[in-house]
């Protein structure tokens, strides 16, 4: 495509929001294009694809420019993506060979893939060999999935109104309600989502509901609810019968989570927020199925938000560590004598699943529990975004 300079400017002011002042790529680029209505599909496609490919490749395209200024890196990615740089007067200090040539030198793995020194150590710890592949996986522009809304219509059916509306999307083999799309587009606008017929959820991340082994009449709660893709996916599990209780600290989530109830003709879910411990600890005992998707690192879900990386920290992973075992601790409780609880997040690291499973099971609260089924997915395996889930009964 022909580029226009207003448009690389535009770029740079994105690139600036996101690395200078730490805001986040998706609302930054939301933000933009509400605001920038002219641009049309194409220069959209090419902006967002663009600003989040040198934000995977910061530090690669740092190196190459010896520079972090992210007009710098939007020449470096220019050079590498096109081969070339456009005829401007604001290219003219630039030299084209020299930055192309240093495509071509040998890197150490954590420059050559884009990820902080303390990551790079941490991930080798945790994975061994392993942990190249997973740097390269989680460095692989994410592909679309949609879960068919089967309250209101069904997988096929779903890729029948896409099609109509010029959107391919294939089923994904060992998923019920799972579609692909063939190639990104803006399913927003689309009538199949203004009538509630899907949700935009990785693949992954539909399969931590079904885990949880609800049915219709139930009493659930998803205490870590957010803005509800998992609410919205037990809730279609149910049949839209029985009662999910949807909470969170965060009040602008739940809200959302209503929009999106209306949308989905959803009505059995009703949403509460958590103000404190009484919050949690009037519900003891009350629920047959208890979902904490919990805070998280977020190292699983880095193909769709690469800018954590370099917000994300050492301490903070410490942190949310000690959040995720207070809210086993405590909102386990909220779990009926015989009933269930999946413990899930989108990470990959051990000591945020597999060992905060055995710590709860060897701790008080944890000892009238026992674990059925983990569940693991691995973006440079079964190429999802990384997920886990463990199913837990309390005895």
């Amino acid at each position: 495509m022909k580029l226009h300079f207003h448009l690389i400017q535009k770029i740079v002011e994105v690139l600036d929001q996101i690395f200078l002042e730490h805001k986040y790529a998706d609302k930054i680029l939301e933000k933009t294009f509400k605001s920038n209505r002219q641009l049309g599909a194409r220069d959209r496609k090419f902006f967002a694809e663009t600003v989040y490919e040198i934000i995977r490749h910061y530090r690669y395209y740092s190196e190459i420019m010896k520079s972090e200024e992210s007009f710098d890196l939007v020449v470096a990615h220019l050079v590498k993506t096109r081969g070339d740089l456009p005829d401007w007067i604001e290219f003219a200090e630039f030299d084209f060979e020299k930055i192309k040539s240093r495509f071509k030198y040998k890197y150490d793995d954590q420059v050559l893939h884009s990820y902080p020194d303390w990551l790079h150590k941490l991930g080798q710890q945790e994975f061994g060999a392993e942990w190249l592949e997973l740097m390269k996986a989680l460095n692989q522009q994410a592909q679309v999935y949609l879960r068919a809304n089967t309250l209101k219509i069904t997988r096929e059916e779903l890729q029948a109104e896409l099609l109509k509306e010029e959107i391919e999307a294939n089923p994904v083999p060992g998923f019920e309600s799972a579609l692909v799309l063939k190639e990104r587009k803006n399913v927003f606008i689309t009538q199949c989502f203004k009538k509630g017929f899907f949700e935009v959820q990785d693949a992954s991340s539909q399969l931590i509901a079904p885990l949880l082994g609800v049915a219709a009449g139930q009493r659930v709660v998803d205490a870590c609810a957010g803005a509800g893709g998992k609410t919205l996916h037990l809730a279609a599990l149910m049949k839209n019968k029985g009662k999910i209780i949807a909470m969170d600290i965060h009040e602008w989530k739940l809200k959302e989570l209503k929009k999106r109830t209306a949308r989905d003709g959803v009505d059995i879910v009703e949403t509460k927020i958590i103000e404190s411990t009484k919050t949690v600890k009037r519900l003891e005992e009350n629920f047959d199925r208890v979902l904490l998707d919990v805070p998280c690192s977020g190292l699983g879900v880095l193909r769709r938000n690469p800018d954590s990386k370099w917000k994300l920290s050492m301490d903070e992973i410490n942190r949310l560590i000690e959040l995720q075992k207070d809210i086993l601790t405590d909102y386990s409780k909220m779990c009926k004598p015989g009933g269930s609880m999946v413990y899930a997040t989108c990470s990959i690291l051990n000591r945020e699943n597999e060992e905060q499973v055995k710590w709860f099971l060897n701790s008080e609260a944890g000892k009238s529990w026992e674990l059925i089924k983990e569940i693991r997915v691995w973006p440079h395996k079964e190429g999802f975004d990384g997920f886990y889930g463990a199913l837990l009964q309390r005895k």
